[in-house]
């Protein structure tokens, strides 16, 4: 892994857990990195990254509604009939 190093201005009162979740929830909404990718720059286990994402304000589920739609139509459209 690649090693990165941000200054961060004093009066921003954050942790270095939430930084990471932030910086590596990003990074997977966006395509960057895998699920575990993620989880791995955070340094917790892919479960654990499941869960408490939503706490963070991301989703597991990196669907775009356009995309959504395209896969209903085409599961729609190889389903038979009935």
């Amino acid at each position: 892994m690649k090693t990165l190093t941000i200054e961060l201005p004093d009066n921003l009162e954050i942790e270095e857990f939430e930084a990471k979740m932030l910086f590596a929830g990003q990074l997977y909404e966006k395509g960057k990195v895998t699920l575990g990718q993620a989880a791995a720059i955070v340094g917790i286990s892919k479960r654990a990254f499941m869960e408490i994402m939503g706490r963070f304000g991301f989703s597991i589920f990196n669907y775009s509604v356009e995309d959504l739609e395209q896969e209903i139509d085409l599961i729609k459209s190889t389903l038979p009939m009935l």
